[in-house]
């Protein structure tokens, strides 16, 4: 990582978001999970104000990132990855991880729906475990946020959300086994 906080990705490159991305931020948002406001586990976020990566391609966002500290766990709220199988998502999820190490966080946790087939066999292999599944969740978040699709990845119904975790060996146990 140079000192700008910047990795390069082939010819991309990744930087923390910053205040003057928040806007452009907030249209991403909009147009891929059709409102600025996400919810998970019954809680309302505005993922553009928020802590998060960056990444972009030629000036274009084509990954992001968003999450927040609360305690000694690191939330994902947001994670999208426009060009696919080229490493984009794991090199943010291995972003945030890393951020959660530096905060001395204990877990890294997401919540993500039922029919998020291909994302749940993405976050197993980084190392996730399901830790709860919220029936009806998604349902009853349309009563927020009705743009929610009802029917979801590979026509299947979206009904549920699950909540996964991973969890975080400190510095100082790896350091000192």
């Amino acid at each position: 990582m140079s000192a700008e906080g910047r990795v390069q990705l082939s010819n991309m490159s990744r930087t923390k978001i910053q205040d003057g991305d928040r806007d452009e931020i907030a249209k991403f948002v909009e147009h891929h999970w059709h409102r600025k406001m996400v919810l998970t586990r019954g809680r309302a976020f505005y993922p553009h104000k928020e802590e998060g990566f960056i990444e972009r391609q030629e000036g274009k966002i084509v990954g992001l990132l968003t999450f927040r500290i609360e305690g000694d766990e690191l939330e994902i709220l947001t994670v999208n990855s426009m060009l696919e199988h080229r490493g984009l998502g794991t090199a943010l999820m291995l972003s945030a991880i890393e951020q959660a190490r530096v905060h001395e966080c204990r877990i890294v946790s997401l919540a993500t729906t039922n029919d998020n087939i291909r994302g749940l066999r993405f976050y197993q292999k980084i190392g996730f475990r399901i830790k709860a599944v919220n029936v009806g969740a998604v349902d009853k978040a349309r009563k927020t946020k009705p743009e929610i699709p009802k029917m979801g990845q590979d026509g299947i119904p979206m009904h549920d959300e699950i909540v996964m975790e991973l969890a975080i060996k400190p510095y100082l146990d790896e350091q000192n086994p």
